[in-house]
């Protein structure tokens, strides 16, 4: 039960925050190893990005990789928060009855590796919808694929099942680094909130407080893998499945830093905040919300 409660908090901030998710990755690949200057800026920030890819690719544009979102949203984060789930209610995450930032850091890594592993091939078709375009604001690798079934067929008919994992090298540290920033924060913050008293321990004012508190970490620490990532998936691939722009999360880390800047690893810094921002306050509440809705019907 922890798993399908988990899996089922993630889709209900997945349905709000997927547009953004296709702004986010959009801006991420824009002037993808080009020097500052040196592009055409289609997406100036966030709200232009809105409102330009509303006007060109319609409003459904907007809403581009759901299918896949949610998807990857019930297995990824149903593994991941119900790992944790279980990992926090057998105490392991407490000490001396508090608790601790070093094994809740350990748990979250923990439990995002096990999830950024199974949902990998799901986010990489997400990652191919989402970038796709019409070619007046394309950027990055354009595919051409029909749907979520189609493109994992088509992967699979190409380059077989390992294919399906192409880019993962990246989604383990990009999950693990951002589950364990998350998870830790969330449940120190909701214990910091308790203590202050501002609200009833029960109340969902506090789980809400904890949640925007571990947005704020969560971003910083996961942006430069998150961009890393999108880059990773999205590239295009030869004949034998490799990709022909970066060998590697190293490679693609290094040439990112290297040509771009450090600001290149930050790219869409605004539009991550406004995606991971709410997606990691609205997958925490509920979580918290349904697990405890679950322990009154029990």
């Amino acid at each position: 039960m922890d798993f399908v409660l988990s899996g089922a908090a993630a889709c209900g901030a997945c349905l709000f925050t997927n547009p953004l998710e296709v702004v986010k990755t959009r801006m991420q690949l824009q002037g993808e190893l080009q020097s500052r200057g040196s592009y055409q800026i289609y997406y100036r920030n966030v709200f232009h990005a809105f409102y330009t890819i509303g006007k060109v690719d319609g409003l459904a544009g907007l809403q581009k990789g759901l299918v896949p979102g949610l998807v990857y949203q019930f297995f990824m984060n149903g593994v991941r928060l119900g790992s944790f789930a279980i990992i926090e209610s057998s105490g392991y995450i407490h000490t001396n009855g508090r608790v601790s930032a070093a094994k809740t850091t350990v748990a979250g890594a923990l439990a995002g590796v096990v999830g950024a592993v199974m949902g990998s091939p799901v986010y990489l078709v997400k990652t191919h919808l989402q970038s796709q375009s019409t070619s007046s604001i394309a950027v990055g690798h354009q595919y051409k694929h029909q749907g979520m079934i189609q493109a994992l067929a088509a992967i699979y008919k190409q380059h077989g099942i390992l294919g399906l994992w192409r880019g993962s090298s990246a989604a383990v540290p990009r999950v693990s680094v951002g589950s364990a920033a998350q998870l830790s924060t969330f449940s120190s913050a909701k214990e910091f909130v308790i203590d202050l008293q501002v609200f009833p321990k029960n109340s969902w004012f506090v789980a809400l407080s904890a949640g925007m508190i571990s947005s704020v970490v969560v971003v910083i620490a996961m942006t430069p893998f998150d961009v890393v990532s999108t880059r990773l998936y999205n590239q295009p691939v030869d004949h034998l499945g490799k990709g022909q722009v970066y060998k590697g999360f190293t490679d693609c880390f290094s040439k990112t830093l290297r040509r771009e800047g450090l600001l290149g690893l930050y790219k869409g810094l605004g539009a991550s905040y406004f995606r991971i921002g709410p997606h990691t306050i609205l997958s925490l509440f509920f979580w918290d919300e349904l697990r405890k809705l679950h322990q009154q019907f029990r």
